[in-house]
């Protein structure tokens, strides 16, 4: 028989042991994984998926655009159906989804079939993602043991990301570029079967509302898939295009529509109270700067190694390693130091030290090496990031009610995927508006190198003034600490984060 659990794990026999919700931790961790890979996995191996299937130059952007795309639009939707049908019921149906749609993407043979694969392994990790975060934030309560976890999870999130880029240029290299997409297949469905017997059921809240707010779910899903489009687009086109320019204004205004249909709905799809609640607010905000960053990072980095260091697509994925060690390093200090400095004062410290890493490799060179311009700052910068990530995601899930805790998860992985989608186009078009600028003066290698030194700079000063919005948590916290006093000063009440049903 599966066991449940609790909003708040409890010492009666349904209780999983510290060793099942280890287990169950494990595979949790694992799904997140394999969802961060897939999303840098396909840099490396562009080219070679042209030639194999046929893509023009504007298909290749799709098959990573189509992902990112499908991801970044349907997290909320996914958030709130895990917490509405079953946060296990909606992870493993996620994972069924992205198997089958890994496996198809390896095998297809015309364009059109592999950015149709890559949309549906998109789907499948937008209700992985935030179903995983909220049975990882309902197996562990608030403490060391939730500390522990999610910086166990940082790691993993941060690891993938490094990891895709060696895998794809690993797996082009010596299997071919089908692989990349076989790998993760398979390990979506090891997964999948290791979710099916770790991962204890849930019990949905007999109050949970069961109605979805369908105008609220395609108001935000079209804004999001047509802003995220006019970004990436803006990337090869320019700003001044009218598709650009179109997708924009549509996104405006269906967002807007999105904001007053969830003032109005009954059972709204993210009720606005959610963004009053804890530190979801400030904590998103400084998310979706993270996001622009780290996105950028792994974009423009594998691009200086090839296009100016002239390094290979193998070679560019061995380098990330130092940066994802450095980056397991730092989520799993993030728990321990902020026991001992605060939250606030560790997310500041992570957060500076990345803008810190950052500056550092502004200072690289066209005749630079990997051992003199990058290895000390991308450490660094790992380091950095990955304390501020942990730190973060805990912020932007702890304090919200029990019943919104998939949706949380959902909200805080969509400001970094949106925020990525912002931070990549604005810095692709300063960086390339900084290389044709230099390539008057200079030869190709320099310029293009001009422009990743801007890219990088002005990474550093978003990270930074991420770092100088730490303050507004502090006081989020400070007021949330003092508001949950009062009620028991008149008499006992249950703190405001207590569940109201199991789920």
């Amino acid at each position: 028989m599966k066991s449940t659990i609790p909003g708040r794990p409890h010492q009666g026999p349904g209780a999983p042991s510290a060793a099942r919700s280890g287990a169950a931790l494990a595979v949790l961790a694992g799904a997140q994984f394999v969802i961060t890979l897939s999303t840098s996995v396909v840099n490396v191996a562009l080219p070679p998926i042209r030639d194999g299937v046929g893509l023009s130059d504007s298909g290749m952007s799709w098959v990573v655009n189509s992902y990112g795309l499908a991801f970044g639009a349907l997290l909320l939707l996914g958030g709130r159906a895990a917490d509405l049908v079953g946060r296990r019921r909606v992870l493993l149906s996620g994972l069924a989804l992205f198997t089958v749609a890994s496996f198809a993407a390896g095998l297809a043979t015309t364009p059109w079939l592999l950015i149709g694969a890559r949309t549906l392994q998109g789907i499948g990790a937008a209700a992985v993602a935030p179903a995983a975060l909220a049975l990882v934030m309902q197996l562990f309560p608030p403490g060391p043991g939730r500390g522990r976890a999610l910086g166990v999870w940082g790691a993993v999130s941060g690891a993938g990301g490094a990891a895709g880029v060696l895998a794809g240029g690993l797996l082009t290299e010596s299997l071919g570029w089908p692989w990349i997409f076989y790998v993760s297949g398979l390990g979506a469905a090891v997964v999948l079967v290791a979710a099916a017997v770790l991962v204890p059921a849930t019990r949905i809240p007999a109050q949970a509302a069961r109605r979805l707010d369908l105008a609220g779910t395609l108001a935000v899903t079209i804004g999001l898939v047509t802003l995220v489009h006019g970004l990436t687009t803006a990337r090869r086109a320019g700003w001044s295009d009218p598709v650009v320019l179109g997708s924009l204004m549509a996104a405006v205004v269906l967002l807007a529509l999105f904001v007053l249909v969830e003032r109005r709905h009954p059972a709204p799809l993210m009720p606005p109270r959610l963004l009053s609640e804890g530190l979801v607010a400030p904590a998103n905000l400084v998310m979706t700067l993270l996001g622009a960053v780290w996105v950028g990072l792994f974009f423009f980095l594998p691009l200086y190694q090839q296009q100016v260091l002239g390094a290979g697509p193998l070679e560019a994925g061995l380098s990330q390693l130092p940066l994802a060690a450095a980056n397991m390093l730092g989520s799993s200090l993030a728990p321990r130091l902020a026991r001992r400095l605060g939250p606030h004062v560790t997310l500041a410290a992570g957060l500076l030290t990345q803008a810190a890493g950052l500056l550092w490799l502004a200072r690289i060179s066209a005749q630079g090496t990997f051992v003199t311009d990058l290895l000390g700052p991308t450490v660094v910068i790992g380091l950095g990031l990955g304390i501020a990530f942990v730190q973060l995601t805990g912020a932007a899930v702890t304090g919200v009610r029990p019943a919104d805790a998939g949706l949380a998860s959902g909200l805080v992985n969509t400001t970094r995927q949106i925020g990525g989608a912002v931070g990549l186009a604005v810095l692709s078009t300063l960086a390339a508006s900084t290389t044709a600028t230099a390539r008057h003066h200079h030869p190709y290698a320099q310029a293009l190198t001009e422009g990743y030194r801007t890219a990088f700079l002005v990474s550093a000063a978003l990270i930074a003034a991420g770092a100088a919005l730490t303050p507004l948590l502090a006081r989020r916290s400070a007021r949330q600490a003092d508001a949950d006093e009062k009620p028991a000063a008149a008499g006992p009440a249950l703190p405001h984060c207590e569940p109201r049903g199991s789920q």
